[in-house]
């Protein structure tokens, strides 16, 4: 999925910016593969020269002594992350300002791949699922212990707590389906809430996975948790790493390439199918 070629004129800023009189911040546009890469050019006392992603878009920082043109070309030579980081931001911005539909009733959310409609449905249960729960199709319900006027933090936090209990049964199921193939018992198993990571195995065989994923397809979770599994034999990224992760899934690169896509710090946007 490549960003629009124009996502990267969306922080260009406008003719009054303030940021555009600013001593120690210019703007500047450089041209590369027929696109248009408008940043805010920074000077400061670091050795090398650095790129983020902020509100206003793209900014460079680079050392007092580096040239315009090492500047430019660095920047060009980056093209394809600059696209994808912006691409991310305004994702996460649309999503933000979409919120209030996304956490209300009639409101659809990404799960195993699908998308579920959140429901009120009070009742003796905390929450049910109208459908296969580990086999959805798109449109089927969430339906949730709610009165239909519940405020968007009490639906987020409802449905939260059935997203995490769904994980935790899931995983524990292909954890226990590849930890057989590859003959590796984890010392223990938790769901994390990070930021930064999908997974992680720690050399006290401590395997952490990222609750989040189950808002993907079967394969994605499927990739992170066979990934740690394969830590358990090396624990490293090395080609032998990498041959343990091929042997439980062989298909795993697809799936990697997906997942770099997304970040584990906000729901996911996934396309309907």
């Amino acid at each position: 999925m490549n960003p629009p070629s124009q996502q990267l004129e969306l922080f260009a800023p406008p003719e009054s910016s303030p940021l555009n009189r600013t001593p120690d911040a210019d703007w500047r546009t450089v041209e590369a593969a027929g696109q248009s890469i408008p940043f805010i050019l920074k000077r400061s006392r670091r050795r090398t020269i650095g790129l983020t992603i902020n509100d206003n878009g793209l900014q460079v920082t680079a050392p007092h002594w580096a040239r315009l043109t090492d500047i430019d070309r660095a920047v060009a030579s980056r093209r394809r992350w600059i696209q994808n980081r912006l691409a991310e931001r305004q994702l996460y911005l649309t999503q933000q300002a979409s919120a209030d539909k996304v956490w209300s009733f009639g409101g659809k959310i990404p799960y195993m791949g699908q998308h579920i409609t959140l429901h009120p449905s009070p009742g003796p249960q905390q929450a049910g699922f109208a459908g296969q729960p580990h086999a959805p199709a798109s449109g089927d319900r969430l339906l949730l212990n709610l009165p239909q006027e519940a405020d968007q933090e009490r639906i987020r936090d409802a449905a939260h707590i059935w997203l995490q209990n769904q994980a935790l049964w899931w995983f524990e199921k292909r954890l226990q389906h590849f930890a057989d193939q590859a003959g590796q018992e984890p010392d223990s198993f938790a769901l994390s809430s990070a930021t930064t990571r999908w997974g992680s195995c720690s050399s006290a065989r401590r395997i952490r996975l990222n609750w989040r994923l189950i808002h993907f397809d079967h394969a994605l979770i499927d990739y992170v948790v066979a990934h740690e599994v394969a830590h358990l034999v090396e624990m490293n990224h090395s080609p032998a790493f990498w041959q343990v992760v091929q042997q439980l899934l062989p298909e795993y690169e697809t799936a990697r390439r997906k997942l770099r896509r997304y970040r584990p710090g906000i729901m996911p946007f996934i396309p309907d199918a």
